[in-house]
C-alpha cells in the first residue's frame, strides 16, 4: 500500500471517554478512518504507521448529526470509526511520554 493511502486511510484518534477506557481495559485504540476504508486496510495502514501488531479490528459507521443555525439547518458529514485491538505487550502513546 502506497504511504499517501496509508495517511488517507487513518485519519486521526478518537479521544473519548469510552475510547479511553477501552484502551485501558482491553488494549484497544479507535481511529477515525476514512469512510470507504476496509478493515485489512486498516489493519495494515496502522501496523505500518504505528509499527505494531494488529489482533482485531472492528468498524461503525457514524451518521453525521444534524445541525441549526437559526433558519438554516444542514447536516455534518457521515464518518466511520475503527476499534482496534493490538496484541499483548503493543501499545500507542498519543500523548508522547506526558504524564
Amino acid at each position: 500500500m502506497r504511504i499517501e493511502r496509508l495517511y488517507e486511510v487513518v485519519r486521526a484518534p478518537h479521544i473519548s471517554e469510552k475510547s479511553t477506557l477501552a484502551a485501558e481495559e482491553r488494549n484497544e485504540v479507535v481511529f477515525k478512518v476514512a469512510v470507504d476504508a476496509r478493515k485489512a486496510e486498516i489493519r495494515q495502514a496502522v501496523e505500518q504507521l504505528f509499527d505494531v501488531k494488529v489482533r482485531d479490528v472492528r468498524t461503525v459507521k457514524m451518521k453525521g448529526k444534524r445541525k441549526r443555525f437559526g433558519r438554516l439547518e444542514g447536516k455534518r458529514p457521515d464518518w466511520k470509526k475503527a476499534y482496534v485491538t493490538l496484541e499483548e505487550g503493543n501499545e500507542i502513546d498519543f500523548l508522547g511520554g506526558a504524564e
